[in-house]
């Protein structure tokens, strides 16, 4: 039987390209690839006897860089604000390590790992500077670049995320959701396990026939073993919690009925941050707030990034 999720993603590449972006995998090192949507007009046609395409342009635009959360892929993800962002703005989409087909065989499983890499890609890329706008598990890994990265990092986009998981966010957030584990939130095997997760994540009920719950779980939850241990190394102990000082501007976009990191903890984080950081909440919305009102969320976004770059040019 045809999978429905996977046969949608022939037209979700078309798209993707009429966009401006379109796929290319970067070897980082041996054992370790990432693959990344890049900008269209950054793609070279390969030579005459080369198959595919062996080095990109560098862009020619301001870079924004999207990172996906934990339950999908990145193009999934930034399906809406892709196109919104395309014609004044070069976009890179990756996938983190164990998703979307980016692999590695290092043992490592930590955000800063993920930063890491994510950082020699883009470098690998052509990209020197940027803005990170960060989802979920990827807002923590967008942190960690800004944290490690100032040079590279000009500015964070963050919706729905926080520093860093500490053991009593865990704690709190799995008990009044609900769930035993992160895993069981984040990595459900069935039909009621996904519909448990978009339940808490959506501020509107969702409701799709069971055989997509399926086939989106086949496609969207690869790399179960490997995506646990991401779980896993996320959590630190709360006495290893630290603010670290940040010197760029960040804007924290959040939906304002999310569940799963209340908006209570975007008032604590901002005032945490200090004077460089800025909340904007986007009403009617939850967790996935940049899918449930993306025209909202782009238009927020779009301010932000505007403004940044106004300030640069007046500088």
């Amino acid at each position: 039987m045809v999978n429905l999720v996977a046969a949608q993603k022939p037209l979700m590449n078309g798209l993707m390209k009429m966009a401006g972006v379109q796929p290319y995998s970067v070897e980082i090192e041996p054992g370790t690839v990432m693959n990344f949507w890049v900008p269209c007009e950054t793609v070279k046609k390969p030579g005459k006897g080369e198959k595919k395409v062996t080095h990109l342009e560098k862009p020619t635009k301001p870079v924004v860089v999207l990172v996906h959360g934990f339950a999908a892929e990145g193009i999934v993800t930034w399906q809406f604000q892709v196109g919104a962002l395309t014609k004044k703005y070069s976009v890179y989409v990756p996938d983190l390590l164990f998703f979307g087909g980016s692999i590695t065989d290092k043992p490592d499983r930590s955000p800063t790992f993920q930063a890491e890499y994510l950082v020699q890609g883009l470098r690998k890329l052509g990209v020197e500077k940027c803005v990170v706008v960060g989802f979920s598990y990827g807002g923590m890994v967008a942190f960690k670049m800004a944290q490690m990265y100032p040079h590279m990092v000009e500015a964070m986009v963050v919706s729905g995320s926080i520093l860093a998981m500490t053991d009593s966010i865990s704690v709190e957030t799995l008990n009044r959701l609900g769930f035993s584990s992160s895993a069981e939130l984040l990595l459900p095997n069935s039909v009621k396990g996904l519909k448990a997760l978009l339940s808490v994540a959506a501020y509107k009920k969702l409701w799709f026939p069971d055989r997509l719950h399926k086939d989106y779980l086949e496609v969207m939850f690869t790399n179960r073993k490997e995506r646990a241990e991401l779980l896993e190394g996320l959590v630190i102990s709360n006495k290893d919690a630290t603010i670290p000082s940040f010197p760029q501007r960040i804007h924290l976009l959040w939906g304002e009925e999310d569940q799963i990191f209340k908006q209570e903890l975007a008032y604590n984080m901002k005032e945490q941050l200090g004077e460089n950081t800025t909340f904007k909440g986007i009403q009617k919305a939850g967790h996935l707030v940049h899918l449930e009102r993306p025209c909202v969320y782009n238009s927020c976004l779009k301010h932000f990034l505007a403004s940044l770059y106004a300030e640069q040019v007046n500088k």
